[in-house]
């Protein structure tokens, strides 16, 4: 067998064979809000079930997550502190220098919505897979990810009061609509994660479509506003270059800072890999939800930063991933970590959709 032949198989094995229906779904219900928009009082029952279905998905995180397996976690403190500091304090200082360095301005919905973008969380599904098949350290990526969705829940509503003046402004009022909407399900889910934890877990395949459906309707809901106020006249072709070349500067920078951050801290080999996956990506599942408690329907095109990094950082991951599995030193992709050191309710399919 030439060389040639085993990288053509190791990248087989690491790129997908076909689209991802999910990601079709994705495209799809934009499409369908621009050609179809919920107006008058469709508008109003999609909001109502979109703030339904944001509860549903923390209900669900909370229900999944152990807190015994996520505490176990805590001994690769200086990755997770690598991580933290490039998700909530890397990307929103690049995310601010992006309006000022930009060669050609976005329009303010565009801009904002890179901005917002800066302020989520990382995450934990798709950098577990893309770290398992680099040979990186899998229980490492597992915690870095949920770390970071936790600290998401209270730091990125923060930093998008504080950054953004959206109208959740840092009041009283604001805090307990984002409280109300997020932390209550998520603590809920914790709170009953005893009784029906179990159930979860051994339904999770059939509990996918509940998830993936959940962040379809966010999708829906929000373009349908933007549709209805007209926003899409600002994404313009030039508006999705300039933002397509911002987006890559981003992906660039926060890859090339968390790696040189874990030589800087004498990370070892499956542990850097861990690092710049989980240090560089965002989470849509959570950043959808978020969007439209903190922006309502003001949404729309603020999240179509989101969508677009969101593709980025799987091709860019997914690159590094085989050039990763292909070094010399490389431990065998995918290798299966320990089972006492992998919470049971983020592997596998159906796992949360914290994730994405």
């Amino acid at each position: 067998m030439t060389d040639d032949t085993v990288r053509r198989g190791r990248w087989r094995g690491l790129w997908p064979r076909r689209l991802d229906p999910y990601l079709a779904a994705l495209v799809g219900t934009v499409g369908l809000a621009a050609l179809f928009p919920a107006t008058g009082g469709s508008a109003r029952v999609a909001a109502m079930a979109c703030n339904l279905a944001v509860a549903l998905l923390f209900f669900l995180y909370g229900a999944r997550l152990s807190a015994r397996e996520t505490l176990a976690g805590l001994r690769h403190l200086r990755l997770h502190g690598l991580v933290l500091a490039a998700t909530f304090g890397l990307f929103p200082l690049l995310g601010a220098a992006t309006a000022l360095l930009t060669p050609v301005p976005l329009s303010g919905q565009l801009q904002t919505g890179v901005l917002f973008l800066c302020l989520l969380p990382s995450t934990v599904q798709s950098s577990v897979a893309l770290t398992g098949a680099a040979g990186g350290s899998v229980p490492a990526a597992i915690c870095a990810g949920t770390y970071s969705s936790l600290a998401g829940l209270l730091l990125t509503p923060l930093l998008a009061a504080w950054l953004l003046d959206v109208h959740t402004a840092l009041s009283a009022e604001g805090l307990l609509r984002i409280g109300a909407q997020l932390l209550a399900p998520f603590l809920l889910g914790q709170v009953l994660r005893p009784w029906i934890g179990a159930f979860l877990t051994r339904h999770r395949r059939v509990l996918t479509p509940v998830d993936r459906g959940s962040i379809l309707l966010v999708v829906y809901t929000a373009f349908s506003a933007a549709t209805a106020q007209g926003s899409w006249g600002l994404a313009t072709p030039g508006a999705l270059l300039g933002l397509l070349a911002v987006l890559l500067a981003l992906l660039a920078a926060a890859l090339a800072v968390t790696g040189l951050g874990a030589r800087l801290l004498g990370l070892d080999r499956p542990a850097t890999i861990a690092a710049v996956l989980c240090g560089s990506q965002k989470s849509l599942a959570n950043g959808l939800p978020m969007a439209t408690v903190l922006f309502g329907p003001q949404a729309g095109l603020l999240v179509l930063p989101l969508m677009a990094y969101h593709q980025l950082q799987l091709v860019a991951g997914t690159v590094l991933a085989g050039r990763w599995a292909r070094a010399p030193d490389a431990a065998p992709a995918g290798q299966a970590p320990p089972a006492d050191q992998v919470p049971a309710a983020l592997t596998g399919p159906g796992g949360p959709p914290v994730p994405g």
